[in-house]
């Protein structure tokens, strides 16, 4: 005959009543997981919707008529223990849940499972809000949601997560601030928040010392850029309403790719950027710039390969200058407002590293340097401005503006 256990008395009525139920199952071995940790499985089941557990799924593996850590290798699939040498109980160390559609919620159990270091539910229909228990977590080191319909604010309780180094709550409907002690994560080295609701201000995240990757993109962040940690390496900051200069980031000397594109971005675009040496790919586009800046950079040995500025109000000359990044193979300078003509120095580089390079939609004058004429590996287009473009040269495919845009473009 079974023993009768007493429930252990907690917040979460539902959790009493999983535990009766797991108590009256028949048991096929003797019990080794933790009690606690097969609840809180048990829990995360039940939270499911039924009929989104299709057959071929992790959740339909998870039979709870055996012990979830002593369970063969086709029973309780996307699930890691920890298997004592002592006596003591087996714990769950990895949640991780096949991108099957799932539909449900996170139930405040899943804090329970106190030592998890990974949680992964990516690719699913989860919705509401994300429980506050999550930062019972303490051992938790990747915490993964992306792609789910999550929806409220980041619990408070998450910048409790000490040792948590990968987080991406990306592509749900989660909204409100980025909690100011958020850098109280010092092990975190990758955050997402990207196709999110988020608005406000991006709070000072200097004190996230070992962060590698920051993606706040297509959220609804305005103000200045943020004071951010030296260690960054790639920044994501496209589509927000953000505004000021560009100045803060002119210390990241780590940085190797830039995207701050689609905000309302002001000022030039000069040496506080340009002279990060370790910039692969930088994409300002679709903001207010009204200036490039760009001095002879070939003592830096700049690592710069993209330049994507196109989308501002850029004025007055094409660079010269930008022949001086060595390692530059692509340009967009696309609908701006350069005037003049296409340097010649632009010719060699077009001839020899060039392979894509957009000039279209401004209100460049004159002659094409001759080697433009001979060089058919480059791909882009000079449409749309003042030039004396021969058809026959592939960067001319398209027509020139008409006269009447172009008065007075010849003495510019």
């Amino acid at each position: 005959m079974m023993e009768k256990r007493t429930p252990t008395k907690i917040l979460f009525p539902l959790y009493s009543i999983l535990t009766i139920i797991l108590c009256l199952m028949p048991s096929q071995t003797n019990s080794s997981t933790l009690q606690d940790d097969t609840l809180s499985l048990l829990a995360i089941k039940n939270a499911i919707d039924p009929n989104s557990i299709t057959p071929s799924s992790y959740l339909s593996t998870w039979d709870f008529s055996v012990d979830p850590c002593e369970s063969t290798g086709s029973q309780f699939l996307g699930i890691l223990c920890y298997l004592p040498l002592d006596n003591s109980s087996s714990r769950v160390t990895e949640v991780d849940l096949d991108a099957i559609g799932y539909e449900g919620f996170l139930t405040p159990a899943i804090g329970n499972l106190s030592e998890l270091t990974v949680l992964n539910l990516n690719n699913n229909k989860f919705r509401g809000p994300i429980p506050e228990t999550i930062g019972k977590l303490r051992k938790l080191t990747s915490l993964t949601m992306s792609q789910n319909f999550f929806t409220g604010a980041i619990p408070q309780a998450i910048t409790g997560l000490n040792n948590v180094r990968y987080i991406d709550l990306s592509g749900n409907r989660l909204s409100g601030l980025i909690p100011t002690d958020i850098t109280a994560l010092r092990t975190l080295s990758y955050l997402s928040l990207s196709n999110n609701e988020f608005a406000g201000r991006i709070p000072n995240l200097t004190g996230l010392w070992q962060l590698n990757t920051l993606d706040l993109s297509v959220n609804q962040f305005y103000g200045d850029l943020p004071n951010l940690p030296v260690s960054l390496r790639n920044m994501y900051f496209r589509h927000n309403i953000l505004s000021g200069h560009l100045t803060p980031l002119k210390g990241l000397i780590h940085m190797k790719w830039l995207d701050v594109s689609d905000n309302r971005l002001s000022g030039s675009i000069n040496g506080n950027v340009l002279s990060l040496r370790n910039v692969v790919h930088l994409n300002v586009s679709f903001n207010r710039f009204t200036a490039l800046e760009v001095i002879n950079y070939s003592l830096q040995d700049p690592s710069l390969q993209v330049l994507e500025a196109q989308g501002n109000h850029l004025k007055g000359h094409l660079p010269v200058n930008l022949v001086s990044f060595v390692n530059l193979t692509s340009i967009n300078l696309a609908n701006n407002q350069f005037s003049g003509s296409i340097p010649l120095e632009y010719g060699t580089k077009v001839k020899s590293s060039w392979r894509s390079l957009h000039l279209d939609y401004n209100f460049l004058t004159g002659n094409l340097p001759r080697e433009f004429s001979h060089s058919t590996n480059v791909k882009g287009s000079l449409a749309k401005n003042c030039l004396k473009c021969p058809s026959n040269v592939g960067l001319c495919q398209g027509r020139q503006r008409p006269s009447s845009e172009c008065v007075g473009q010849h003495n510019v």
